[in-house]
């Protein structure tokens, strides 16, 4: 019986490693990271526009770590574009830090790899003690679920201080100035947070797996010899 729950749970756990690295590659992939409000603030000041005529001023914005769009409203109707991270937007932007939150994923899809290895390892053969036992696999989970939450809190340190989204906004704006309404984080950000919470997840199981069960023994019944038995 402990032989099979410990196989068990080191299955839940390479499936919850599995899904972790795929919760990171679709967020790495995907450009709504955060979605926000801009105001063209030129415009607004050249006709001196009030309260009922700034909706003639406010465009839409979106992006991630590779890529994002945004709608352009100046006064004469929206204007569509999408654009690129990489290679010249990232020189206006702080450069060592995105390029350290992407690291940070490209780090943590890594241990979710190995993770994912000795788990399924672990849950077929008889683990060795160290790297590739429990507390193996602990380790890399704790080491993947630590590199996402950097790279997390790194993006949100890059919206909040380093205003991410207006640096993109205004990126090759020559005539107008755009000013940050309102930015929130979007679903794909929180996929990220769902990646961390994964590892923390595998991280009960592998204390739920050094759980020792008592073992059931069986009763022996005494036997008894007469002398009737050694005479037969």
């Amino acid at each position: 019986m402990p032989g099979c729950f410990k196989k068990t749970l080191f299955a839940l756990a390479s499936l919850t490693s599995f899904v972790s690295f795929i919760l990171i590659v679709v967020a790495m992939g995907t450009p709504k990271w955060i979605t926000g409000r801009i105001l063209c603030k030129t415009g607004v000041d050249l006709v001196n526009a009030t309260d009922p005529e700034l909706v003639k001023f406010i465009g839409e914005i979106y992006y991630g770590l590779f890529r994002g769009g945004k709608i352009r409203q100046c006064g004469l109707g929206g204007r569509r574009s999408k654009f690129a991270i990489f290679p010249h937007m990232v020189k206006k932007l702080n450069t060592g830090l995105h390029l350290m939150i992407i690291m940070f994923l490209c780090v943590a899809i890594c241990f979710s790899l190995v993770s994912l290895g000795f788990c399924i390892l672990n849950a077929i053969k008889v683990p060795y003690r160290a790297i590739k036992g429990p507390a193996g696999v602990c380790l890399w989970n704790f080491l993947a679920g630590g590199f996402v939450g950097l790279a997390v809190t790194s993006f949100m340190a890059a919206v909040k201080f380093h205003h991410l989204t207006e640096r993109i906004a205004n990126f090759r704006e020559n005539v107008f100035q755009f000013v940050v309404l309102e930015e929130h984080f979007e679903d794909c950000f929180w996929v990220c947070v769902a990646s961390a919470t994964a590892h923390a997840v595998n991280l009960l199981l592998m204390a739920m797996s050094g759980i020792r069960f008592p073992e059931i023994k069986t009763k022996t019944e005494e036997v008894t010899v007469t002398a009737e038995d050694i005479m037969y």
